[in-house]
């Protein structure tokens, strides 16, 4: 039996480097990285590979990118898309690869794009400029989308507000690629919801704060052309004392569903809970530090043996074996130098 081959996509800010995506060989048996090629984009703030798994699309400057992924894992420039607004921080698509979906963080917009067979982006289909006064002056006199993502049964919109502490659930038509407000997941003030994963089989959405460093578990349905969501459990990822500077960053499953990632800033920790599948809970396996500073994302490896991590401010990614059922994390070699990474993603080679 053949083994399964991975490549990883890293995104990056493009600080005198024009090469945003840095991709990489992923050696499973030693959990390390071997550079195999870059692309040249600037500021690639987030990737989001398709669910059809042909295609990667990037946030670049005043737009979007979308990339043919090869049989080998290299990219190929299909098209670049305006956004009409500043430069976004989170793309993502419907899970009939139809749309995209792009979250600005600077000027609170939601932008629906186009998206057709060949993978190329099209026209934007709708555009929404969140509203409203945030909590903190300095930074949320506005709103701040972070993330905006599809329930998967391709209904409802899920879209992340920071600066308005809420996640706006828009219904979604899918023939005209157009969103209709229709519900508010509200959280607590100064918390700042940041990003939205949803599990395996639809049925629990799982928030993360970033400034009061605690994720909400949601039940989610759909009862009659309604969304219906239940707070089921929140999970504290770090202790807030007085003066603290923690705050929460990344969120990611395992590829089997099985946990739950998430890293904290300030104490530049790696957070991974077990999740009960059948009542969407989690449970925490460990806490440890992750040797960087900013670990602004971080992900399991497929095979759930290794971990790697994106330190935003120590310009590098950081590797660790990682043992699941003795809730351990050990350094597995050096540091590999990566200026100011943002996101990662795994691709398997077909």
């Amino acid at each position: 039996m053949a083994k399964e081959k991975y490549v990883a996509y890293v995104s990056t800010y493009t600080q005198g480097d024009s090469h945003g995506i840095k991709i990489y060989d992923v050696d499973m048996e030693k959990g390390r990285f071997l550079e195999k090629d870059k692309v040249e984009i600037t500021n690639s703030s987030y990737v989001s590979i398709s669910h059809n798994r042909r295609f990667l699309y990037s946030i670049t400057d005043f737009g979007v990118e979308s990339y043919q992924i090869l049989a080998d894992g290299d990219l190929e420039l299909i098209n670049f898309a305006p956004i009409n607004g500043m430069r976004g921080c989170y793309v993502s698509s419907d899970y009939t690869d139809r749309y995209l979906f792009v979250a600005g963080y600077h000027d609170g917009k939601l932008t629906v794009l186009r998206l057709h067979e060949d993978g190329s982006i099209g026209e934007i289909t709708d555009e929404i400029y969140h509203k409203g006064l945030g909590s903190i002056a300095e930074r949320n006199f506005r709103p701040h989308i972070n993330c905006a993502r599809m329930t998967h049964d391709n209904k409802y919109l899920l879209v992340a507000d920071q600066g308005m502490d809420h996640v706006n659930v828009y219904r979604f038509d899918s023939e005209r690629g157009k969103v209709k407000l229709v519900d508010v997941i509200r959280s607590e003030i100064e918390s700042a919801p940041r990003h939205i994963k949803i599990s395996e089989d639809g049925r629990y959405i799982y928030i993360i704060h970033e400034w009061k460093c605690y994720i909400d578990v949601y039940s989610y349905e759909d009862r009659k052309g309604m969304p219906y969501f239940e707070k089921i459990q929140t999970v504290e990822t770090a202790a807030l004392s007085i003066g603290s500077n923690n705050a929460a960053s990344a969120l990611s499953f395992s590829q089997d569903y099985n946990y739950l990632l998430t890293t904290i800033a300030g104490d530049n920790s790696v957070v991974i809970y077990k999740v009960n599948k059948e009542d969407g809970t989690l449970k925490r396996v460990l806490n440890l530090p992750i040797s960087g500073e900013y670990p602004k994302d971080a992900m399991l490896f497929p095979n759930n043996k290794f971990l790697v991590s994106l330190n935003h401010e120590t310009n590098d990614m950081t590797f660790f074996h990682v043992d699941l059922d003795a809730g351990t994390l050990v350094m597995n070699g050096p540091a590999i130098k990566v200026n100011v990474p943002n996101c990662i993603a795994f691709h398997r080679l077909s």
